[in-house]
């Protein structure tokens, strides 16, 4: 997949504050990885649907870089002790998922007969996305303590926001998109063309302290498009109300966490 020149621009500038933000006031970092399953909430499938949730599933990969404002890696010691400094790290991320989509539900039971039916049988899709931003994570517990304690466990919930890149296909297995091979409600309201947009993002997760330097994680995460054009259909909302909210997805994420010295 070819990224667009503002998203690696974007990207350059973001780690390039990061490490200004670093030299200026003695912030440590982290790095690490994730990994884990996507469900894709689209207006492929009926709403509500177990099938459909559990069938539009794709797969997610990401890295992901932390401001840790409890430890200075210059002089190998702590801040000062305040309560955002112990209980808050900030989260950038560059981040992929890829779904295919179709149709599930009562409306493509093999009972039913008709063209309709089989139009949407035969719908195909999937949407790939890039997504960059920041979530700002907070941590109940002390993370100094969690730091300092091996085998020890760190719940936090975050909120942020991200840009996208997504790339949406459909098709269909009639034959090539068209009058013929649509349901009526589809034929003015699907593309295959890319664009971007803004999600806001909430996580709640776990980490484990693996070792000194480095952690386990496990992230689930709610990620909201302000676009109903992600997954490369929208239909008219006045006329088709069932088909109105914007796409969004979940992703259950395992990460790996090491701490830069």
């Amino acid at each position: 997949m070819q990224m667009p020149k503002n998203f690696i621009i974007t990207l350059l500038l973001l780690f390039g504050l990061s490490n200004s933000v670093n030299a200026q006031f003695g912030f440590s970092h982290e790095i690490g990885a994730i990994l884990g399953p996507v469900a894709f909430q689209s207006d492929y499938g009926e709403r509500h649907d177990f099938s459909t949730n559990a069938g539009n599933t794709g797969y997610a990969i990401g890295i992901i870089h932390y401001l840790n404002f409890s430890y200075r890696a210059e002089c190998n010691c702590y801040t000062p002790e305040t309560y955002f400094n112990d209980h808050f790290k900030l989260r950038s991320e560059l981040s992929y998922n890829k779904t295919e989509l179709q149709h599930f539900g009562k409306y493509v039971d093999p009972s039913r007969t008709g063209q309709i039916a089989d139009q949407l049988r035969a719908m195909r899709g999937s949407t790939a996305v890039t997504n960059i931003g920041m979530q700002l994570e907070f941590f109940p517990l002390s993370v100094r303590e969690f730091t300092a304690t091996l085998g020890s466990f760190a719940p936090f919930i975050s909120l942020g926001g991200q840009f996208s890149f997504y790339q949406p296909k459909a098709w269909s297995t009639l034959g090539p998109i068209g009058p013929f091979t649509l349901p009526v409600k589809y034929q003015d309201g699907y593309t295959n063309q890319g664009g971007t947009v803004w999600s806001i993002v909430s996580s709640v997760g776990c980490r484990y302290k693996l070792t000194a330097l480095s952690d386990l994680m496990v992230d689930f995460r709610l990620q909201y498009y302000f676009s109903n054009w992600v997954d490369g259909l929208n239909p008219d909302p006045t006329r088709y109300p069932e088909n109105r909210a914007n796409d969004w997805n979940v992703w259950f994420n395992f990460g790996y966490i090491y701490y830069l010295q």
